[in-house]
């Protein structure tokens, strides 16, 4: 009897998922087109800020430093808040730039334009 309650049920349940209706792969009729396109940018973060001196050291992924003379902007949580220019020394995958306008915190995301 249990064996038979349980096939009902599962029956049950198999029937009201596939009367759903869904298919994930149609597409919207006349809904807009989304275009993905990936960053090709360079994303450094800031490690050490001095205020008073007006610049700050950055931090890269290794082999992607930009070179001297690189304008950057510089975001805090996804709000831009300064911009920055890379001047040297360069060591490893850090740099210092001059901090141009704005300001910056340690931790800050500093993007190509």
């Amino acid at each position: 009897m249990k064996f038979v309650v349980c096939g009902w049920m599962l029956a049950g349940l198999l029937v009201a998922g596939c009367a759903g209706g869904h298919n994930p792969g149609a597409k919207p009729a006349g809904g807009p087109k989304v275009i993905v396109t990936p960053e090709t940018g360079v994303t450094g973060k800031v490690k050490k800020v001095n205020e008073a001196a007006r610049f700050v050291i950055l931090s890269f992924p290794a082999g992607k430093l930009p070179p001297n003379g690189t304008t950057l902007r510089v975001y805090h949580g996804g709000v831009r808040t300064g911009d920055v220019r890379i001047v040297g020394p360069q060591q490893d995958q850090n740099t210092v730039a001059d901090l141009i306008t704005g300001q910056a915190q340690e931790g800050d995301d500093a993007r190509g334009n």
